[in-house]
């Protein structure tokens, strides 16, 4: 009879690439993981890892079992849905991500919510950017992460996910006080070609989005700064160091000498939940989306 544990360390092992990888997954140590594909071993008779250079890869009988381990397991996530679905309870444990902006604007009210609601349910938040979240998700590293999009730019899921919107996000222009364009009712992207810009890291979805809807514009951007956090780039815009693209998820407070002015284009990103399909039926799924929607609502 092949072990559960050991087939689910055998999935982190193939999805991860790694013994350090799949240790960090499983929340175990790198002697734990080696320990159990040992055990592995000697219950199937065949090897299923090879030394490579200073790490390991899986043999084919590694990569023929770990296919199998994928499916059970998955067959297992449903029978687990099926079960609390069954007994309709919000009970366990439930593991979700949201980007920063997200965690900081609908994770206090949406968290404190479910464990006023459902006391049996225990939740582990963590931040991560929109496409780490959706990999946990496929990886079964996470049971729900909020992500998002934007109106021009849609996020690519994999499939096997479900999503449920959760809340539609306006974005202005902040700028300082002083800005020349300071006191319009709205501007156009065109007007900002010689403006410097601060925006998000090299490489994430947001700052791929504006250097696409600069450039769609026929703006090549000048990039003078890089921060993660809205309130980060706000103080940098406070100072006068440039302009930046302001959601309201997460804007406020204010700094004193920061301005927003909406665009003419009508900028918004959609925030969404994503998780795996064979979790569909779990109440505690379904709990978390409707306190993140719940929450949605009281942004303003």
């Amino acid at each position: 009879m092949l072990n559960l544990e050991r087939l689910r360390t055998l999935d982190a092992l193939a999805r991860h690439g790694s013994v350090s990888g799949a240790a960090d997954a499983l929340h175990v140590t790198t002697s734990a993981v080696s320990q159990q594909m040992s055990k592995l071993e000697r219950e199937v008779s065949q090897q299923l890892l090879a030394k490579n250079g200073r790490g390991v890869r899986l043999t084919d009988a590694g990569r023929l079992l770990a296919e199998h381990a994928a499916r059970i397991l998955s067959q297992v996530e449903l029978a687990q849905s099926d079960l609390e679905a069954q007994r309709g309870q919000v009970v366990g444990e439930l593991r979700l991500s949201a980007f920063p902006t997200a965690a900081r604007g609908l994770f206090p009210a949406a968290l404190a919510d479910l464990r006023a609601e459902h006391p049996g349910l225990r939740v582990r938040s963590t931040e991560l950017e929109p496409e780490a979240g959706i990999a946990g998700v496929v990886r079964g590293d996470l049971d729900l992460a909020v992500v998002l999009d934007w109106y021009n730019k849609p996020m690519p899921l994999p499939d096997g996910l479900v999503k449920a919107p959760v809340l539609d996000d306006p974005a202005d222009l902040a700028m300082p006080a002083g800005h020349r364009l300071a006191g319009r009712d709205e501007v156009d992207l065109g007007e900002l070609a010689e403006d410097e810009w601060i925006t998000w890291g090299e490489g994430e979805f947001c700052h791929e989005w504006l250097m696409f809807t600069l450039r769609s514009r026929g703006i090549e951007p000048i990039v003078a700064h890089r921060a993660a956090e809205t309130h980060t780039q706000m103080g940098l815009v406070e100072a006068g160091l440039g302009v930046c693209i302001a959601p309201l998820l997460g804007r406020h407070p204010m700094p004193a000498g920061v301005v927003t002015v909406p665009l003419r284009q009508r900028v918004r990103r959609h925030v969404y939940v994503v998780w795996r399909a064979d979790a569909d039926r779990r109440p505690s799924i379904r709990a978390a989306v409707r306190a993140l929607q719940d929450a949605a609502r009281k942004v303003g």
